[in-house]
């Protein structure tokens, strides 16, 4: 039986450090980081992550300013407050909450956000660098991914991993990822052939498709690590709140062959907000 990989457990380590780091800051500089993010129209899931990054960014020690955009705004206006906030030294780190209403060119105005504070990690250019080895700010998913991977499993080297999923939020920035840690990468997407076949030579297993429990527990090697990324939203009317959230490995079976498994709710979720703010916490030290 596999272990479970706690992610909040995990990220409450390191909202410990950005506390301690942030304290230290207010002291030494009577400042502290600054996190801004950008929010249009009304998708009900980003206002529940905007709320959770406001309290964690609080709770921390840091500032935090919250910018919302109706629908019907225009998307020319969406990009000067953008610029301003570029130009302005007080905030040190913008995101813009996806996803955007589809009227938005979002590459747009995601590409707006300054190389500085691109906390998110969803410039172009991070993502060059990220591709050239160089330092830059690593996309907060994929980020997290990786420190759960570590905090199992110090050595990748020679480790074949499977990637379910080639977006460019999480696929493929974690194939890189795996890849500078000497891993052997496939990245299995819908047209895969044989998915079962690949998915059973893995000794990694990232699963980012969403669709709930597609990847069945029979197909997990024995000692594989599992990290699932799905949150999928499913109807239960037994719940109080009339569904339940699964991922898209099945949990229980694929934690009798693995050694260790994320669960969902509660492994990568926490993680990635972690990383956003270990991100802020970057940027003003650069900017500084």
């Amino acid at each position: 039986m596999g272990k479970e990989i706690n992610g909040k457990a995990y990220a409450d380590k390191i909202y410990l450090e950005i506390r301690e780091k942030t304290r230290r800051l207010k002291q030494k500089k009577g400042k502290v980081p600054h996190l801004s993010v950008i929010v249009a129209g009304d998708d009900p899931a980003s206002k529940i992550y905007v709320n959770i990054k406001e309290k964690r960014a609080k709770e921390n020690g840091m500032d935090f300013s919250l910018f919302r955009f109706k629908k019907d705004a225009s998307e020319k206006s969406i990009i000067e407050k953008i610029k301003k906030i570029n130009k302005n030294k007080k905030i040190n780190g913008l995101i813009v909450q996806l996803p955007l209403p589809k009227k938005f060119n979002e590459k747009k105005i995601v590409n707006t956000v300054s190389l500085e504070k691109d906390v998110d990690g969803l410039h172009p250019a991070s993502i060059g660098a990220l591709l050239r080895n160089e330092d830059s700010f690593i996309s907060c998913t994929p980020a997290g991914i990786m420190e759960l991977i570590r905090s199992v499993k110090k050595d990748l080297s020679g480790m074949k991993a499977v990637i379910v999923g080639r977006s460019n939020i999480v696929g493929k920035p974690v194939s890189i990822l795996l890849l500078k840690e000497h891993c052997t990468i496939t990245i299995c997407h819908s047209r895969t052939r044989n998915l079962k076949n690949e998915i059973k030579n893995a000794d990694i297993l990232v699963a980012a498709i969403g669709r709930p429990e597609f990847i069945k527990g029979s197909w997990i090697k024995k000692g594989a690590i599992v990290i699932d990324v799905g949150i999928n939203r499913v109807e239960d009317k037994s719940r109080p709140k009339g569904y339940r959230i699964l991922g898209d490995v099945e949990y229980k079976k694929a934690k009798k062959n693995a050694s260790h498994i994320t669960p969902v709710p509660g492994g990568v979720g926490p993680m990635t907000v972690a990383m956003l703010l270990k991100n802020t916490l970057k940027a003003f030290n650069q900017q500084q």
